[in-house]
């Protein structure tokens, strides 16, 4: 019977899970604890994307980014007009961003400048070599840019 209404999902809260989590957790310290222990698990790969961009993009004037405190994504804003070549540029090299613009109403940046950039889930290893590429494809299309304007 359970396994039956959980098929139907909603916008609202999810009941189930909120109860899920209340008998895991039992107490606000005991949510504090397992978030410090999940922000140990994350903060080696955000370094390590921040620690990428700041080496190819800093102080380039093409790209500035968020250097987030928690959360789950780093904001990326590069050249006006190049998010959605970025995205291609890093499918082309087989990695998948979320879709540019994905933070605006409807998924539409008017300036196509922003990225979300969500290291959570690969290893660190490959959001080392995912970063590298992330910064040649900032740099690509920050060129054509320039060479398409003139």
């Amino acid at each position: 019977m359970l396994k039956g209404r959980m098929q139907y999902q909603t916008i609202g809260p999810d009941k189930l899970n909120q109860l899920r989590h209340a008998r895991m957790f039992r107490s606000a310290e005991a949510v504090y604890k397992h978030m410090k222990k999940h922000a140990e698990i994350l903060r080696p790969k955000f370094e390590a994307v921040l620690s990428e961009l700041d080496k190819q993009l800093k102080d380039k004037g093409i790209a500035r980014w968020t250097n987030p405190k928690g959360g789950y994504f780093i904001s990326l804003y590069v050249e006006k007009g190049t998010a959605s070549r970025v995205e291609e540029l890093c499918a082309n090299a087989g990695m998948i961003l979320t879709p540019a613009g994905a933070t605006y109403p409807y998924g539409i940046d008017p300036e196509d400048s922003n990225l979300r950039i969500a290291p959570s889930y690969p290893s660190v290893e490959e959001i080392k070599k995912a970063s590298v590429i992330l910064c040649v494809a900032v740099r690509y299309a920050a060129l054509e840019k320039l060479i398409n304007e003139d």
